[in-house]
């Protein structure tokens, strides 16, 4: 999705692109984006628990670029993607990127 949007924006260089999609995916980006909606309480009751068991899920090793509170919120976001779109639900999944996007937590908090 991160990919498709970039591209989607203005193109530029393919090195530019890329730079930009790996701004959307680090652990720091994705663990405001979680935070983000878990503020704003856009998660359902269920989509809760789905985060809270993917960020629960013990790692042996987190990179050296993320703390690991980051890298957990980030892994439990991934599981949340993951299971919304293996459920089906596909627009949600779409909705909720689109949330993420207006969030802008690529910019850091103040």
């Amino acid at each position: 999705m991160a990919r498709t949007y970039v591209v989607g924006q203005k193109g530029g260089l393919a090195r530019q692109m890329h730079q930009r999609t790996v701004e959307l995916v680090r652990a720091q980006t994705q663990a405001r984006a979680i935070r983000g909606l878990l503020r704003e309480e856009v998660l359902t009751e269920e989509e809760k628990q789905v985060f809270l068991r993917g960020r629960n899920c013990h790692s042996h090793a987190a990179p050296k670029s993320a703390s690991p509170e980051d890298y957990a919120h980030a892994t439990g976001l991934e599981a949340l993607f993951g299971w919304l779109y293996l459920t089906g639900q596909k627009e949600r999944v779409c909705l909720l990127f689109e949330q993420i996007l207006a969030m802008k937590p690529w910019k850091k908090e103040k």
